[in-house]
């Protein structure tokens, strides 16, 4: 009995002990820059979330340089989540968890000053109302990311201007505003979410004398996103800028890019799916401390994808994520079956070992019978009492060996039988031997000793 309980304490006990392992929280190191960027921000947000809502996963964010320097840090294994731009190169060990926002092109030509037009005997420069009339011309590119001024190149490329045949200037976004009110470029361009504070500030400083910026569309965006499969074709809404008139007036045609947040390729899928499943949860609760969490969307589960989803993101996209029975069942099933086997092997091994004492309780048990017949034959009480001795320490050692475990309760059984009998016989000829006179039991016994009785 004593053993099947501890068997069953060790089994609860393995099975809490892996439901606790499997259950506790795991914080993740999440690579994010740069700093006071839309992509910091909200995983600041999303950490905050994590920890009060005591889910499974927290966030432990890792300020970096950009896009590039948190890709290369998922890269080198330094974190375990990255956000990360998809028109760079993505590391090979990255997986798709979620995508965090899009980002669209805007190109963009400031109205000319008045006093431009007011020059001595010069004429007005010619209006740029396309992107082939850039060349020979001074863009401003708004950030510091180089993937910005490779994305103006791809651009520039598709409508045959050659980027060498242009002035890029990239301004930092705090300084963006100024540059543009300082005519630094003829026109620039901004990449961000549709409602990006930093391209309507930008957009709006390029507003004086009373005159509009002009947006350039992207009309070939299909044909970059044919040629670049980490584009994709998409429009400005009229007004998504703001502004009276709105800006811009019309819909504008351009090409977009994601912002993805992907996992290190050996993160475990029940890890994975947990942080998926929480990240959606609390994306409302999100909204309404931080807008862009709006934009965040689930990752395209095609196997074809620019960026292959993580297992355990497919998991939860497709309502297949395993529970704690699913995952574990297998190793429940065969740790049952080992510990059965372990089992079975040490009562075998702790019958091996007591087999000797088996065995000597077996050579007592047939010396108890042969004290029965020896009994019946004794002529003294004093043998009789001898005999009544070694029963004593026969029933003492037959008792330890019982609670040792080396005879079963049968074989207990019949050691009672056979000392109920001896003990009938002891009786029995002491009874007789007191109803006897002594000359005869002298005689007797002398009778024996010389073999003619």
């Amino acid at each position: 009995m004593f053993i099947t309980l501890a068997g069953i304490l060790a089994v609860v006990g393995t099975l809490v002990g892996a439901y606790y392992f499997a259950m506790r929280p795991v914080t993740l190191r999440i690579a994010v820059g740069p700093a006071n960027s839309d992509d910091i921000k909200v995983v600041q947000a999303l950490t905050q979330a994590f920890a009060h809502t005591q889910g499974q996963v927290r966030l432990r964010p890792m300020q970096t340089d950009g896009a590039a320097a948190s890709a290369q840090a998922l890269a080198e294994g330094k974190a375990d989540l990255a956000i990360i731009r998809g028109d760079l190169e993505v590391p090979k060990n990255a997986q798709a968890v979620a995508t965090l926002r899009k980002n669209v092109a805007v190109l963009w030509v400031p109205p000319p000053a008045k006093s431009e037009a007011k020059g001595k005997g010069k004429k007005a420069a010619p209006k740029i109302t396309k992107i082939p009339q850039l060349a020979g011309h001074r863009i401003g590119v708004v950030g510091r990311t180089p993937a910005n001024v490779n994305l103006l190149k791809v651009i520039l490329q598709q409508y045959g201007v050659d980027p060498t045949k242009v002035e890029i200037v990239q301004f930092p976004a705090p300084e963006a505003a100024d540059a543009i009110r300082n005519q630094k470029a003829d026109a620039y361009l901004a990449a961000g979410p549709v409602n990006s504070k930093i391209t309507a500030d930008a957009i709006a400083a390029s507003t004086r004398d009373g005159g509009t910026p002009t947006f350039l569309a992207i009309d070939s965006a299909e044909a970059i996103a044919q040629n670049h499969p980490m584009y994709e074709s998409s429009e400005i809404p009229a007004g998504a800028f703001g502004g009276s008139p709105a800006r811009p007036d019309d819909e504008v045609k351009t090409i977009s890019f994601s912002h993805h947040v992907v996992a290190r390729k050996g993160l475990p899928d029940s890890t994975v799916a947990a942080f998926t499943r929480q990240l959606f949860a609390i994306r409302q609760a999100v909204m309404t401390e931080f807008p862009l969490a709006a934009k965040i969307e689930t990752p395209d589960t095609d196997k074809d994808a620019a960026i292959p989803v993580h297992p355990g993101a497919a998991a939860f996209v497709d309502g297949e994520e395993k529970t704690f029975l699913d995952r574990y069942s297998d190793y429940i099933w065969w740790g049952l079956m080992a510990l059965s086997a372990m089992g079975s092997a040490g009562a075998w091994f702790a019958g091996y070992l007591k087999k000797d004492e088996r065995g000597d309780n077996s050579s007592l048990r047939e010396r108890l019978l042969d004290m029965i017949a020896a009994a019946r034959r004794s002529d003294s009480a004093e043998e009789l009492d001898q005999l009544q001795a070694e029963a004593d320490e026969i029933l003492r050692d037959t008792l330890i060996c019982f609670e040792h475990g080396a005879i079963e309760e049968g074989a207990l059984t019949a050691f009672n039988i056979a000392l109920e009998q001896f003990h009938n016989a002891v009786a029995d000829r002491r009874a007789l031997l007191i109803s006897m006179p002594q000359n005869l039991q002298r005689a007797g016994a002398q009778f024996r000793a010389t073999g003619m009785l």
